[in-house]
């Protein structure tokens, strides 16, 4: 991993196109139920929340171990809520 910088924009962009997808599904079927969605959406705000908090921890003794934990959880949570929105 580069920097915490970068950890930071992955978990953004990551997060944010499954939100965005969230709303292109939406547009794309415009009379189904958008009750899914909004949970997936507010799924993806809280993991944006915990990883954002854990990357910001300062009471860590193995940095490294500690990134790369966070990095493997959003691909984790990233895989989750992608198969919640391919089962709409």
């Amino acid at each position: 991993m580069a920097s915490i910088k970068n950890l930071k924009k992955d978990i953004n962009y990551v997060l944010g196109d499954i939100i965005e997808e969230c709303y292109t599904w939406e547009i794309l079927n415009p009379k189904a139920d958008t009750k899914g969605t909004e949970e997936i959406i507010d799924e993806a705000i809280e993991a944006f929340d915990a990883l954002i908090e854990k990357v910001n921890s300062k009471d860590v003794e193995n940095y490294k171990a500690h990134f790369k934990a966070i990095n493997s959880e959003l691909e984790q949570t990233a895989k989750q809520l992608i198969e919640k929105i391919n089962s709409l």
